[in-house]
């Protein structure tokens, strides 16, 4: 069975690079009827908190991302600590002392030397008697695991046939001299416990890939297919790192973002595929393939998920934002013809506010000072209310032959004077709703 999972750290709110990860994790899964796991990863206590657990699991439901099941690192430790058990006894584990300052001065040594800035693995060369005088000075070691030094290759599900030589890649620490066990390791152990068949993540992984292949292999597991999507940026092709903080999830909800713009565009973004509005999940599922991503950088521009929300709004019945229409306090029966009128004139369902305010209270009459007599003489010609669906066209009528105006320089400045705006819904539709509201106030 096809098995994929989300891995997020609960050390911050999800943001739209995490989300690209989540979602063609999702979509894999559901492609093929299998399971998506969300899988938390807390194993650095300091950081983790559950409040970004909880905001976590709040942001992939308003997605409608809903997971098979939850694993929690955290409460996982026993199996690392025997995974990294067996890696000391078949010679595959080695601590090391050295400092961050001593790494360093080796780092920038061998680059002046025009080697690669790997580590070297003088710990393996420490007698017995040596690391424990380095115990007693430093404290505990980090725990290395011992690379072997051959290609690693694999097919990625987007960047095609990839090779890798172990010898240009540190031993990676697997395990803090804190004793906390770092993701590498705790990604594999799950990874190939949970029989997790299909891993997509960033490009930035594609080295800790290789490393994990080996240590896949060295415990006995089987190697998931790997596929590695590009990196956003900015809509300038500029790092999007720095500005993560304003693009998470949480932030664009409240923006007024709807969950299927968001969708509709990440699931495609960076794909041959045209992003194109989908209402339903299904649509999403079944159009999903991994092989149309490309590995150029992709640009991603939050402007890009407004236009799509409106859309998407444009086709919502009442029901669906019934509670949003109430809160603003429009009676019941102007609810439908209300929506009706300013769904097609709205970005966002916080611009229905403004709306309703025009209605409930009328505008400020935007006229130009060589409309002033007309507007005057047209404003004299609106009948009585209450006003209904015909209105406009009679009034329009009967200004066109007093005055002689058609066309733009007509319907603009009645439009200006009655609404206070130049451009709205059509204004047969809202008429009634002007007349009918001021009655009522």
């Amino acid at each position: 069975m096809t098995t994929t999972r989300f891995a997020p750290s609960p050390t911050g709110y999800i943001h739209i690079g995490n989300l690209r990860t989540a979602l063609m994790n999702y979509l894999i899964a559901r492609k093929a009827n299998g399971t998506f796991i969300l899988r938390i990863d807390d194993t650095d206590p300091e950081r983790s908190k559950e409040e970004y657990v909880d905001a976590i699991k709040r942001d992939l439901d308003w997605l409608g991302l809903h997971w098979d099941r939850v694993e929690r690192q955290s409460q996982r430790l026993d199996r690392y600590a025997e995974a990294a058990d067996r890696l000391r006894g078949m010679g595959r584990f080695y601590e090391a002392f050295e400092t961050p300052t001593e790494l360093d001065l080796k780092r920038k040594k061998q680059l002046n030397m025009g080697k690669p800035p790997v580590y070297d693995r003088a710990a393996l060369a420490l007698s017995d008697a040596e690391k424990d005088a380095l115990r007693a000075d430093r404290g505990q070691g980090v725990w290395r695991f011992l690379l072997q030094h051959e290609r690693i290759e694999w097919q990625d599900g987007i960047l095609g046939d990839i090779s890798i030589d172990a010898a240009s890649v540190s031993d990676p620490v697997l395990i803090k001299a804190d004793g906390q066990v770092l993701y590498t390791l705790a990604s594999v152990v799950d990874d190939t416990e949970m029989g997790v068949t299909d891993v997509v993540r960033g490009s930035d992984h594609v080295t800790n890939t290789a490393t994990q292949i080996q240590i896949i292999q060295a415990l006995g597991g089987a190697v998931p297919n790997f596929a590695h999507h590009s990196l956003l940026t900015g809509p300038q092709g500029e790092a999007l790192s720095k500005r993560l903080g304003v693009l998470a999830l949480r932030d664009l909800r409240e923006s007024g973002v709807q969950p299927k713009a968001v969708l509709s565009l990440m699931a495609r973004l960076g794909s041959s595929d045209p992003v194109e509005l989908r209402t339903e999940m299904s649509e999403l599922i079944d159009g999903f393939d991994i092989t149309r991503f490309g590995s150029a950088p992709t640009k991603f521009d939050v402007e890009d998920l407004y236009p799509l929300t409106a859309r998407y709004l444009q086709g919502l019945p009442l029901s669906a934002v019934r509670d949003h229409v109430t809160a603003l306090d429009v009676p019941d029966d102007l609810a439908e013809p209300f929506w009706l009128m300013a769904r097609d004139n709205i970005t966002t369902l916080a611009d229905l506010g403004e709306w309703w305010e025009l209605c409930r209270d009328g505008a400020e009459p935007l006229v130009a000072d060589e409309d002033q007599a007309f507007i005057a003489q047209a404003m004299d010609l609106l009948p009585e209310g209450p006003f209904d669906t015909t209105t406009w066209g009679s009034w329009t009528s009967a200004v066109k032959d007093a005055t002689g105006r058609k066309g733009k320089g007509l319907f603009m400045p009645l439009r200006k004077a009655v609404t206070g705006r130049e451009r709205g819904p059509d204004m047969a539709t809202l008429m009634p709703l002007l007349q009918v509201v001021r009655a009522r106030s």
